[in-house]
């Protein structure tokens, strides 16, 4: 699937204000009434008001808007999918995603700069397939190899340190996983690209990096955060609301430790990147691309796209047509259902 038109996904911003507008229209409706009458003679002047064909009319509305903004985004779907070939690299990247990365000593945080790395990467690629670990005290297959980069940005800005159970942070299981990649039909070249803070609760890593590499898979490592460290902040909706502690109560600070991250890359054959400079990331990995050798593969894309956008409006003038129909008063079946006890005396 492809969006045309993204910008207008900022048209659903209207839909709080449409709802902002009806909530002060009922508060200040309700407040004229009280000084025109008591709630009993309000009643005996319009027995038939209903609250709840007001809030209905406002969702229809707002289903209305969201239908009209999404076909103006107009949705396409393919439908021809064809074979071609290209020349590329397989590169896997395998992202922490343990309660450490949520440290802010590298802004805004070392997951969310992990995620901006990996998108800039993937942003100068040209031909390669690319796929996805996380990994924690576990690691799992977050996107297998793909030439759909627009599956795999989605797909990285979902990851979150909620998204495994297993805390810890082990490398090993990373690489390990990775090793089952890779398309054994094709002889293509493998890169592994690590994106840690390199707290590695384990001592296992290099010894598989090494197998990795006698396997044919070059392992690169990215550095995300500082030496000096930094708390471990516990948020609540947004907020930070207090810091990680340890058994003892003292504040747990965890810091970036390099000599894991080289120690891997240097087992297989690759090099160490800190990743403070975006910039400086992004180049260093495409002059390391560029000197390698392109393999050819074949990969299934979609060719032709439908525009979906008619199902869009239509449902749009579906639901403007059902708000204009719909009566704020009661009518003699919603009487009978007493929706929020509106027949109460």
């Amino acid at each position: 699937m492809q969006l045309e038109e993204k910008i207008w996904f900022w048209g659903l911003m209207v839909i709080p204000l449409i709802v902002l507008i009806f909530l002060l229209l009922q508060w200040w409706k309700h407040r004229m009434q009280r000084k025109f009458a008591r709630k009993p003679l309000l009643k005996r002047l319009s027995p038939n008001t209903s609250i709840f064909k007001s809030i209905l009319k406002i969702v229809v509305l707002c289903l209305a808007f969201a239908c009209l903004v999404l076909a103006l985004v107009n949705p396409k779907i393919g439908t021809k999918l064809e074979t071609v070939k290209r020349e590329g690299v397989d590169i896997v990247f395998a992202i922490d995603v343990s309660k450490s990365m949520l440290a802010e000593d590298i802004a805004p945080n070392r997951l969310e700069k992990s995620k901006q790395l990996v998108t800039q990467i993937i942003n100068n690629l040209a031909s390669d397939r690319v796929g996805i670990i996380a990994y924690a005290g576990k690691a799992f297959p977050q996107l297998p190899i793909t030439t759909d980069y627009g599956s795999a940005k989605m797909f990285l800005q979902s990851m979150n340190t909620d998204m495994l159970s297993s805390q810890g942070t082990a490398i090993h299981e990373a690489i390990e996983l990775a090793k089952d990649y890779y398309d054994d039909d094709q002889d293509t070249n493998r890169i592994l690209i690590i994106i840690s803070d390199g707290e590695d609760h384990g001592n296992l890593a290099t010894q598989v990096a090494r197998e990795a590499y006698e396997e044919g898979i070059r392992i690169f490592t990215i550095g995300v955060g500082d030496a000096k460290g930094g708390p471990i902040p516990e948020k609540r909706n947004g907020i930070i609301v207090n810091y990680k502690k340890d058994r003892q109560g003292e504040t747990v600070i965890t810091r970036m430790d390099e000599s894991t991250l080289k120690s891997i890359a240097q087992e297989a054959h690759g090099s160490y990147i800190n990743g403070r400079n975006t910039t400086e990331v992004v180049d260093h990995i495409r002059d390391i691309l560029n000197k390698m050798d392109k393999t050819e593969f074949e990969a299934k894309q979609f060719a032709d796209f439908e525009s979906q956008f008619q199902w869009f409006l239509g449902a749009a003038l579906f639901f403007l047509i059902i708000d204009v129909l719909l009566l704020e008063r009661r009518t003699s079946w919603l009487k009978r259902l007493n929706l929020f006890n509106e027949n109460a005396t």
